[in-house]
Formats: structure tokens, C-alpha cells, sequence
């Protein structure tokens, strides 16, 4: 898979991205802000811990020399409650003690100051492979349609239908939480935030999305929710004919 492909996995993500010298955050920033829909930037770890308790953001960038609270010890309170989210550290410090520390907090990937745009890109290549489920291909909904996570498309037999970028994240939001119950409000915090939206907006969203995918995948559950209905689909061997 290309690296344009892999970095269009992140063209619906937000990113927070924490470091507290003005001149390389916005330098960075406008990197960022070429592959994600969302960047928002902070100076300091605290102002990271408030951020994640206020939002949803798919990956952290954080420098580990920070006021208040250092980059590293943000990421460990932050795993507690966000185990899986791809995180990112740019620092000027490359001794073993900080790499150990790194390894320990399951960091996607650390990189040394100063750094090459090419190795970033890397670093936000290997974010996206961690925000897929499995792999960054296509993935089957049905007999006949599948998703394409890197160009946030549908397919079917050909035919290939674009999503927006809220319904794309709704649809891996479902993905990913397939086959389990997700709230109204756990709906409403991952699209927007603590922006306000109606329970309306959500349904006019689900209703879009359904005549989309044209397959009753999305079930409601009253009064709590949905459940996006995905059946373990066995591979098919090629023929040998």
C-alpha cells in the first residue's frame, strides 16, 4: 500500500498535539494539519490531560520536555482510560532511560529532535495501520460491500460510493465496535466533542449512512443506541479451476 493511501486513513482524524516552543509547534502544526481533518495544540501536559477529558482525539503527539507535566507521565495517566490510542513522541532526549519508558507505555513510535519530515511521515504512516482494525484494506460489511478505509469509500460489485467525513468516522467508529451496543452519548462525544447535537442529528446521520450502505447493518436499539451487525465471514479460497 502507497503512503498516500496509508496517510488517507487520517484525512477524518483529529490529532493533539502538545509542545511547549511556539516556533516548532506551529511549524509541526502545519504539517499536521495536511493529513488530518482536526489538529489541536496545547504547551503542556496538564493542558493535555484536560483536552483528552473534554474530547475525542484518534492520535497524541506529545514532547516529553513540557511544563507542568512532562510528555511521558501524561501518557502514562492518559493510558488508564486510552490503551489503544497511537501516540507519538518527539524529543531531544535519546538516552536509554527515556526509550525504556517509551517502550513500557506502548508508544507507536519515538522520534529524536531534531527530525526529517520524511521520518514523521513515517511516524503518522504507522498510526494510521494502528487506527484499522485489522489491516488498512478493504473491509467486507457484506457478501457484496465493502469499506475502504484509506479512501473512505464504499464498494459494491464496482461501484464505489463516497462518504463524508462524519460518516466516515461514524462507520469505523462502528466498525471497530462492531456487534456491541453504543450509546446515543457515546455517538455525540466521538463525532463532536462536547459540541452540542441533538439526538436528531444523530438519527438524520444514521439515516444517511444506512441508505449508503443499503443493507440492514445498523440496528437500533430503543431508547440507548445501535448496534452495527457484522458476521464473522469465512475466506474464500480461490478456485483452482
Amino acid at each position: 500500500m502507497t503512503a498516500d493511501k496509508l496517510l488517507g486513513i487520517l484525512s477524518d482524524k483529529k490529532i493533539l498535539y502538545a509542545e511547549d516552543e511556539a516556533g516548532i509547534r506551529q511549524n509541526i502544526e502545519e504539517i499536521l494539519r495536511l493529513f488530518f481533518m482536526e489538529v489541536t495544540t496545547v504547551a503542556d501536559g496538564e493542558a493535555v490531560l484536560d483536552e483528552m477529558a473534554l474530547n475525542h482525539y484518534d492520535v497524541l503527539m506529545l514532547d516529553i520536555a513540557m511544563p507542568r507535566l512532562d510528555g511521558l507521565e501524561a501518557v502514562k495517566i492518559l493510558r488508564q482510560g486510552h490503551p489503544h490510542i497511537p501516540i507519538i513522541i518527539l524529543s531531544a532526549y535519546s538516552t536509554q532511560e527515556y526509550l525504556w519508558r517509551a517502550v513500557e507505555l506502548k508508544i507507536t513510535r519515538y522520534l529524536t529532535k531534531p527530525h526529517t519530515k520524511e521520518s514523521l511521515i513515517e511516524a503518522l504512516e504507522q498510526a494510521a495501520k494502528e487506527l484499522t482494525t485489522d489491516t488498512p484494506g478493504p473491509i467486507p460489511l457484506t457478501q457484496e460491500l465493502r469499506y475502504l478505509p484509506c479512501t473512505k469509500r464504499l464498494q459494491r460489485s464496482g461501484t464505489y460510493l463516497p462518504l463524508s467525513l462524519t460518516e466516515s468516522r461514524l462507520m469505523e467508529y462502528f466498525i471497530r465496535h462492531k456487534n456491541c451496543a453504543v450509546t446515543f452519548e457515546a455517538i455525540a462525544d466521538y463525532l463532536w466533542g462536547y459540541d452540542p447535537h441533538s439526538k436528531e442529528a444523530i438519527k438524520s446521520l444514521i439515516k444517511d449512512l444506512r441508505r449508503k450502505i443499503g443493507a440492514p447493518l445498523i440496528q437500533n436499539i430503543y431508547g440507548i443506541g445501535y448496534r452495527f451487525v457484522l458476521e464473522p465471514r469465512e475466506e474464500v479460497p480461490p478456485s483452482s479451476g
